[in-house]
């Protein structure tokens, strides 16, 4: 939290707001994401000699030096310009997962020139002409070498972020005479989008006349994306798709159980980071059920509200594969600027060892042995009325 603090005092206000804020007007959301985490215990056993654990782990049959990852970001060089590059080149020379989101200011090519080796490929729905758009993404993620697919199940409908209209940002995106006031008190934003330019949603950009301004793409993305993607849709990408495919935005075990029946080989349990809704249970909260419900016929990634290794390493003791972090990620550049990210994961995967030492585990496999109390968590008993 202190790379936070940090992020607050370096960056403009409006690029902090955009990084930082969520559904609603209290951050409910996100206040019970950090709260669910902060509630779990775990309970060390003493005994043998622990050198400091190895934190290397597999995800779809490929090696990672962490059960971490970058979470798919919408937009982040809003928040710090040049955010993909970044954050992709600090995840290859690490070997952990980096997803690039769709909306991104770099192609999924330059994405996977920077980050061959752990590149994924975070896709909304656009539905329209039969899904012509998604589908070529999928052609284009394959070509590039992309690792795995996530589909974006939960934002079925548009909302607003409190704290990101209050800070002057529109939609679209552009440097109004007040936000151009903020950018000045922050040096390094400023000589980062010299460099890097302005965002755009360039790997949108072959779909949109190629040419298009950010009003242009802003109109593009009201007109062609939008909804959750329907079951059929997911079978269809299931289909498309001959490598790993993950469903990001599962908080149901009957929606789990269903996803496995159609090939799905990995779930996403997210809330969103509470930028959606602020009534959602925290995704750590939801994990156990789903857990429970697959009963390791997939790998399972907890998103949403993770900020250290204890926190990856309380997901990997209640039934999940790994962890991944997107706020965090983005205190970094805003904190530390291009370094910020390899400095987030050394810490990630430092506290993630030392945190495993000091419970007694020898390995991250030995985690799901630790006895845990969770109270916020839910049961399959909670759902025996709905499965």
């Amino acid at each position: 939290m202190d790379l936070r603090k940090r992020a607050r005092k370096r960056l403009p206000n409006f690029a902090f707001e955009y990084l930082d804020g969520g559904a609603g007007g209290a951050d409910n959301g996100i206040a019970r994401n950090w709260g669910a985490f902060d509630a779990i215990e775990m309970i060390p056993r003493y005994g043998k000699v622990i050198t400091p654990p190895p934190t290397d782990c597999t995800l779809f049959g490929k090696a990672y030096s962490a059960p971490v990852g970058v979470s798919p970001i919408g937009g982040p060089s809003t928040a710090f310009p040049g955010a993909e590059r970044y954050l992709a080149a600090a995840a290859q020379t690490a070997r952990i997962p980096y997803t690039l989101g769709v909306l991104s200011a770099i192609t999924i090519e330059e994405a996977a020139k920077i980050a061959p080796d752990v590149l994924w490929l975070q896709l909304y729905r656009f539905a329209k002409n039969e899904h012509k758009i998604g589908m070529d993404l999928v052609k284009r993620a394959a070509a590039a070498g992309v690792n795995a697919l996530v589909l974006t199940w939960d934002t079925p409908v548009r909302t607003t972020r409190p704290r990101e209209v209050k800070s002057g940002i529109m939609n679209p995106f552009r440097l109004n005479n007040r936000l151009r006031l903020d950018a000045i008190s922050s040096p390094p934003w400023l000589l980062s989008m010299m460099k890097n330019g302005i965002p755009k949603f360039v790997s949108l950009r072959p779909y949109m006349d190629g040419n298009a301004s950010l009003a242009e793409a802003a109109a593009f993305m009201r007109r062609e994306q939008g909804g959750a993607f329907t079951w059929d849709e997911i079978a269809r990408y299931r289909d498309a798709w001959n490598g790993p495919l993950v469903i990001k935005g599962v908080l149901h075990p009957a929606d789990a159980d269903r996803a496995v029946s159609l090939g799905i080989d990995g779930l996403m349990i997210t809330n969103h980071g509470g930028r959606q809704i602020d009534a959602l249970p925290a995704s750590i909260d939801a994990l156990p059920a789903i857990a429970q419900q697959v009963d390791g016929r997939v790998t399972i990634i907890v998103d949403s509200g993770v900020r250290s290794g204890i926190d990856v390493a309380r997901c990997l003791a209640l039934g999940a594969d790994a962890a991944f972090a997107g706020k965090a990620f983005l205190w970094s550049l805003g904190a530390l600027g291009e370094r910020g990210p390899a400095h987030m994961i050394d810490l990630l995967k430092d506290e993630l060892s030392s945190t495993l030492g000091q419970l007694g585990c020898a390995t991250i496999d030995e985690l799901r042995k630790v006895k845990v109390r969770h109270p916020g968590a839910y049961t399959l008993a909670d759902f025996v009325r709905e499965m």
